[in-house]
């Protein structure tokens, strides 16, 4: 099975349960890495009054590498835990991974 890059786009305020549902799972899950960035066009709503003043929200992402159908199956576990989220994902092959 091909190796994928899993990223997931969460509201801020989200970040923690998201990171609780993947810690949950370390069979699935090893490691992931998060950071910190903004949402930004027509396809962000702005919420909060800081928001709508700083034209962006403050988003997390979280990115998971493995095999294909693993990733598959933290996106439903995700659905499942987690159904009202809003959150946007992609998936992306990974060409080579490793450490050096």
């Amino acid at each position: 099975m091909a190796d994928v890059m899993l990223t997931l786009v969460v509201p801020n305020d989200l970040t923690q349960h998201v990171e609780d549902v993947l810690l949950s799972c370390p069979d699935l899950v090893p490691g992931f890495t998060s950071t910190l960035a903004a949402g930004h066009g027509s396809a962000v709503p702005l919420v909060a009054p800081s928001e709508l003043v700083a034209g962006h929200a403050p988003r997390t992402l979280i990115r998971l590498l493995g095999e294909e159908a693993r990733m598959r199956t933290v996106l439903d576990l995700l659905r499942e835990q987690l159904p009202k989220a809003r959150l946007f994902y992609w998936l992306m092959p990974v060409i080579e991974m490793g450490h050096l």
